[in-house]
């Protein structure tokens, strides 16, 4: 039974909460939060002690943490964790910069302790199923993967003033995509955007329409396309074209009943927001990581993962503001 200490009671950690009540071999022991009513709440639900940060990290009853507070927290949480032997399941991005994040690696490994970055979309069922597939060989060489995420609405500007830009933010996940779907690493970033959504957006220094093109050294490319609206929900979607055929995951819809009357067909609309889309995702990252610990293996995605989708995510920042590719470092 691998005991879990939860840092950040906000609407990831209850997700997190959620997922571990659903597995036999975790159990939630500690929950922490800046805002004790927060941590009391989910206490009460789970059924967790609260507790400090600090005092979970120092716990001798905690075997590993999550890390769901702010990203502006996670450098010197990691850093505690990783120096009294405890396990980091952490989410992204690690740190929003590259250079804090070689850091983190360096005192993780030092210490040896495993460390998963919360990659949630690898683990969808349909997205892991295309994943599956390619490296299997059903569609031969891949040659171009097509990415869409598409929000259904922008968040506060108090949250896009500090999350560190859209593609540092809410493309880290399609970067990470695309390092799982094209099976090379991109060498090249081309990256344009707008503020077409909301100007206030634009007034805080970020862009809320975005669109990357990734190149790997063998020619292999990727499109990404990004955006803060969709007037029909929260649209996920991925396409792989390889040298023997296509394969596509589609919208997760609310349902799968399909009317059909004379006025044409009519389908139910897509999941609303990333919580339920990813429901199941988020449930298998946890199982992923409490399996890998106790089966001794390192769990995957590892921090070098959050580092790769980091430096391509600063790519695409720097060819945005120069209007120029930018190679990406090695």
């Amino acid at each position: 039974m691998l005991n879990i200490g939860l840092l950040g009671c906000g609407r990831i950690g209850q997700v997190h909460a959620r997922s571990i009540a659903r597995l036999d071999n975790a159990r939630l022991v500690a929950v922490a939060d800046a805002f004790p009513e927060a941590a009391e709440a989910l206490a009460q639900k789970s059924g967790a002690a609260v507790r400090s940060s600090e005092a979970i990290i120092a716990s001798d009853d905690v075997d590993a943490v999550i890390i769901g507070t702010p990203t502006d927290t996670h450098y010197d949480l990691i850093h505690a964790a990783a120096r009294v032997g405890k396990a980091i399941f952490c989410e992204k991005p690690v740190d929003l910069s590259a250079d804090r994040i070689r850091d983190c690696i360096k005192v993780v490994e030092d210490n040896g302790v495993g460390f998963f970055t919360a990659f949630n979309r690898r683990f969808d069922p349909n997205f892991a199923n295309v994943q599956t597939r390619i490296r299997g060989g059903e569609i031969g060489d891949v040659e171009i993967v097509t990415i869409l995420s598409r929000d259904p609405a922008p968040p506060p500007i108090s949250y896009i003033q500090s999350s560190g830009g859209i593609f540092r933010d809410m493309m880290i996940h399609d970067f990470d995509m695309a390092r799982f779907l094209l099976g090379e690493e991109p060498v090249q970033v081309f990256a344009v955007g707008s503020s077409l959504v909301d100007p206030a957006i634009g007034a805080a220094g970020d862009v809320d329409t975005a669109a990357v093109t990734l190149t790997t050294a063998s020619g292999r490319i990727c499109q990404i396309s990004n955006s803060r609206r969709a007037s029909y929900g929260y649209d996920q979607r991925i396409e792989v074209h390889g040298s023997k055929g296509m394969l596509r995951a589609e919208n997760v819809l609310e349902n799968t009943v399909e009317a059909a009357t004379e006025a044409g067909f009519k389908r139910a609309p897509t999941m609303h927001f990333f919580l339920e889309r990813y429901e199941l995702a988020y449930i298998a990252e946890i199982a992923q990581f409490v399996e890998a610990l106790e089966a001794g293996k390192a769990p995957n995605p590892t921090i070098h993962d959050g580092l790769r989708a980091q430096l391509l995510a600063d790519a695409a920042a720097q060819s945005f503001e120069t209007g120029q590719p930018v190679n990406v470092p090695a």
